[in-house]
């Protein structure tokens, strides 16, 4: 915490301790060390204050006097972001949407349902469940990511395939500018051309434009079918392979695609303390689902048809497919316990990258062997979203620097992005202009400076201070 002598930080906690409740404004002894946490426990500097506020109001009165002031804060949802945009930088205070948290009932005609941007993600999960409707982004953290964090990333999850990323599930949007101004469009409509497009420029800006306090957002009718299976392939080929008959096969249908490296399949079966779901040995592992609006035998026969074939034709080696909805969640904890599992290693490297689908295969092999070059020790744990091209690049080294800048470059020279769906935060900054041209950088910072010319908001996140 700043010192108390220090006259603007006294007058601007005088200003907010008028213009905010008790509750919503923490200093010194009372702020406490959660908002210094952090998912790969990375250094955050203690707070200068935080401030809890509990409506779109209190957002703007808060913001206007931290900008009178030039107070520069840093954003905070669940603080599960793994790019560092939540992290505390020296000076900072933090605009938690902790207190942000109300959740309307899901409306069935126009399938939405209004968020605050400090819900969890699993709340809407559950609400448009009971509405007999299903929410299309779903993620590992669903439990402490927040509505408003998930926009702030534009979070993408293992249903891309069939819903797309957050932004295509946000019909309108409530945003607060660094200077206080509210901004608000949730009208919900599908088509409205008037002028720019306002919400979709806030979405995946790190929260470095302007504060989300609510959303609209778009549910989808619940499943009729839901079916998944793990299939062992004897290589990333054959797994693209399988991708393009499954989509030949079933369509749209097709709602996720997750790929794993033999590694991470039988350490997280190890984590999780349960046997491997297929002993069978292999260097991949793909699981794959499909869901159908249409309830009947059609659907899932389609899909076991086509695994059939590929077992068949020998593109996949052995698999089991879900019999039973224990089985079919039992299928997708292995997938979830990645993350966790990989906390408890030593040495990790790791990139959430994205590379053209067609060029997978081919990157996976020049960047391990590259990568060995650089430290023959290295141990491979990629999984991810092999279907939208989007791998978590998790290896164990000793070199780590040197080869997560190589990795970074590789995947810019195979014409892809350094980050896929965590966002550019504090940590990926170095290798921005590898993925923006100078040009969409200064567009970028134009857009920075419009909209919070005394750079108050998550100051020094996507591109330098």
């Amino acid at each position: 915490m700043a010192k108390p002598q220090d006259p603007d930080v006294l007058a601007l906690l005088d200003r907010l301790g008028r213009v905010l409740p008790p509750a919503a404004l923490l200093t010194g002894d009372a702020v406490a060390p959660r908002y210094q946490e952090d998912r790969r426990d990375r250094f955050s500097a203690p707070p200068r204050f935080v401030m809890r506020p509990g409506s779109t109001a209190e957002v703007a009165a808060a913001l206007a006097a931290c900008n009178a002031f030039g107070q520069p804060l840093v954003v905070q949802g669940g603080r599960t972001g793994l790019s560092g945009a939540h992290r505390v930088r020296p000076g900072e205070a933090v605009l938690s949407t902790e207190r942000l948290t109300e959740l309307a009932a899901p409306d069935p005609d126009s399938r939405t349902i209004l968020a605050d941007a400090g819900v969890p993600l699993q709340r809407v999960q559950e609400a448009a469940d009971q509405a007999g409707l299903i929410f299309g982004v779903d993620i590992g953290a669903r439990g402490t990511a927040t509505i408003g964090g998930n926009i702030a990333t534009n979070a993408g999850g293992i249903r891309v395939l069939r819903y797309g990323m957050f932004r295509a599930q946000v019909a309108g949007l409530e945003a607060v500018l660094a200077d206080g101004s509210v901004l608000a469009c949730m009208r919900g409509l599908d088509k409205d051309n008037s002028g720019y497009d306002l919400n979709q420029l806030f979405i995946g800006s790190e929260g470095t434009l302007a504060v989300v306090t609510r959303a609209l957002l778009r549910l989808h009718p619940r499943p009729a079918v839901e079916t998944n299976a793990l299939l062992a392939l004897p290589s990333v080929e054959a797994a693209l392979d399988l991708l393009w008959r499954l989509r030949k096969s079933v369509g749209g249908m097709l709602s996720a695609y997750e790929i794993m490296l033999d590694t991470i399949y039988r350490g997280v079966a190890g984590h999780l303390g349960m046997a491997p779901p297929l002993a069978t040995p292999a260097p991949i592992y793909v699981l794959a689902e499909i869901q159908s609006e249409t309830a009947g035998e059609a659907a899932p026969a389609a899909f076991m048809d086509c695994l059939a074939a590929a077992l068949e034709d020998g593109v996949a080696l052995d698999a089991v497919i879900a019999q039973s909805q224990r089985e079919f969640l039992t299928l997708w904890e292995l997938r979830d316990a990645c993350a966790d599992y990989l906390r408890g290693q030593d040495n990790i490297a790791n990139g959430d990258i994205s590379v053209p689908v067609p060029r997978i295969a081919e990157f996976l092999n020049e960047s391990r062997r590259v990568l060995a070059q650089i430290d023959p020790a290295a141990r491979f744990l990629i999984f991810g979203h092999l279907a939208d091209g989007n791998l978590h690049y998790v290896f164990q080294t000793g070199c780590k620097d040197r080869a997560v800048d190589c990795l970074m470059r590789l995947v810019a020279a195979y014409g892809g992005s350094i980050s896929a769906e965590h966002g550019i935060g504090i940590d990926k900054k170095p290798w921005l202009p590898l993925a923006r041209s100078p040009a969409e950088i200064a567009a970028m910072q134009a857009l920075k400076g419009a909209l919070d010319p005394r750079g108050i908001l998550n100051r020094g996140r996507i591109f330098a201070d």
